[in-house]
């Protein structure tokens, strides 16, 4: 059964890394794609943003954009800034991408519903288990985008598992 059959409404992600330019925007983008390959465009939204507000208004980093470009993904996805007092109550799951961005946004939680909404994206990877975070290729060569890029779309593949009910 898949997610518009248990539910008519649609669900909204919130992908978060520290500064919203590699990871986030690279989640976001990688989701779109599965949501849209599995046809449930209409059931599921996603969004991205930063711990931080450093970036905001700018695009994703040139070299993450160029990376994702030759897996045919597109991030179009312009930076912001994580907003407690809208956010929890906009999505429906926010995910963290290492545990400093969970710890960050558990400590911006208002309550207990809040804080059941945040999850960690390395939690739905099936191939790479190993990894318990998506690290930030920031400051790295070229491997650490490309390893990005690997983790997210097996996250992502496994988060759509997980609220499609086949995990």
């Amino acid at each position: 059964m898949n997610l518009s059959m248990k539910n008519k409404m649609t669900k909204t992600l919130l992908f978060v890394c520290l500064g919203n330019i590699c990871r986030s925007p690279s989640a976001e983008a990688v989701m779109n794609a599965v949501i849209e390959k599995a046809g449930q465009s209409s059931d599921l939204t996603c969004d991205s943003a930063g711990i931080i507000g450093h970036h905001e208004g700018g695009r994703a980093d040139s070299r993450m954009r160029a990376h994702a470009a030759r897996r045919s993904y597109d991030l179009t996805s312009i930076s912001r800034q994580f907003k407690y007092k809208t956010d929890f109550d906009k999505f429906d799951m926010i995910i963290g991408m290492d545990d400093q961005n969970i710890k960050d946004l558990q400590s911006q939680a208002r309550n207990k519903d809040d804080l059941k909404k945040i999850v960690k994206m390395t939690d739905y990877c099936t191939k790479f288990t190993h990894y318990k975070t998506v690290p930030d290729p920031y400051y790295g060569g070229e491997e650490g985008f490309e390893l990005v890029l690997d983790l997210l779309e097996d996250a992502c593949d496994g988060l759509l598992n997980h609220l499609n009910g086949k995990l």
